[in-house]
């Protein structure tokens, strides 16, 4: 079954959080209508205030671009649970690993962005990471904190503070 316009803007509505897969949890400002190129469209303007970035999807688009509401509790719960868990690191090349965590990290996809963050979270007696390891970590350790936070209605911080926790708690163990 093929979605219709009317269904991507019915499940999407004004001062709702969402999840785009490029740039993690934004705020629907408005629904508008422009003329691209001699054709109405009808747009969501998306908020990325951290950013600082404001982003217009089609919305006929947005669910096959991805776009998708925030993640239910019970996945928020299933994602910190993920950063419990040992780090699974493959042997192949740091390139062909780094893309696999680049492609988690913009999949939207919850749990694989704590599966990122528990597999490269370095604790402080363990060696120094590279550039590109340090950059995949914040990007994925950014989009589940600002996920978890939305979902919980915390604060960053806060969400912040518990990914912390369990990562110690995981390296105390």
């Amino acid at each position: 079954m093929t979605k219709t316009r009317t269904d991507d803007r019915s499940e999407f509505r004004p001062n709702e959080y969402v999840v785009y897969p490029a740039h993690g949890v934004g705020r629907i400002l408005r629904i508008e209508t422009q003329e691209i190129a001699g054709t109405r469209m009808e747009l969501f303007v998306i908020s990325f205030e951290k950013d600082k970035m404001t982003l217009r999807v089609p919305t006929a688009k947005a669910s096959s671009i991805g776009m998708r509401s925030l993640s239910s509790p019970d996945i928020v719960s299933r994602a910190l649970e993920t950063l419990k868990g040992r780090a699974r690191i493959k042997r192949t090349m740091w390139s062909r690993r780094a893309q696999e965590y680049e492609q988690k990290i913009h999949s939207g996809d919850l749990i694989s962005i704590a599966e990122v963050v528990r597999d490269l979270h370095r604790n402080d007696d363990q060696r120094e990471q590279s550039y590109s390891e340090r950059q995949l970590y914040e990007a994925a350790l950014e989009r589940l904190t600002r996920e978890v936070a939305a979902v919980n209605g915390t604060d960053e911080a806060g969400a912040q503070r518990t990914v912390d926790e369990l990562l110690e708690r995981r390296a105390a163990a």
